[in-house]
């Protein structure tokens, strides 16, 4: 889509905090009314649907519109975005094992600023698994570089969480 739609849709989302649970469905509506506008094949419209969803608390309706828009396509920065949202959702719905299959592969894509989200929601869905040393390797390892001091130390107690002893 053009700049202006984009903008309008970030515009729309900075006003999120304006609509209280009880007014829920009004933040909705105006996103569906933004995406109303798109081509019916857009990778977009679900994507920001699934989004409004899955922000007003219903990750059972996200799923399908975050898979959706990952079928048409969806790519890129905010195919990313995708992954990462659906597999929080995933978890949130019960099915945290999808979320790992999804997420896992991101570990070694293209660095970029939702790297530390990929690990956060990848160290969630494997909790909810029972697998809380994985899950706060991952943690740590992400944490390390943000660290004024201990980078290193951090880092090999992430490792040491998931390495096999000598």
């Amino acid at each position: 889509m053009n700049q202006n739609w984009e903008d309008r849709v970030a515009a729309a989302w900075a006003t999120f905090d304006d609509y209280p649970e009880e007014r829920a469905q009004e933040f909705r509506a105006l996103i569906d009314g933004l995406v109303a506008e798109l081509p019916d094949d857009s990778p977009l419209g679900p994507f920001e649907q699934a989004c409004a969803w899955d922000s007003t608390g219903h990750s059972d309706k996200a799923v399908p519109l975050y898979r959706e828009a990952l079928a048409r396509g969806l790519s890129g920065y905010k195919g990313r975005r995708a992954r990462i949202q659906l597999s929080s959702s995933l978890r949130n719905v019960g099915q945290a094992d999808e979320g790992v299959k999804l997420l896992t592969p991101e570990l070694d894509a293209p660095s970029d600023e939702l790297d530390d989200a990929v690990r956060a929601c990848l160290a969630l869905c494997l909790s909810s698994l029972g697998r809380d040393r994985e899950g706060l390797s991952l943690v740590l390892g992400a944490l390390a570089p943000h660290l004024p001091r201990y980078q290193r130390s951090m880092a090999n107690y992430a490792r040491a969480l998931v390495e096999p002893e000598d």
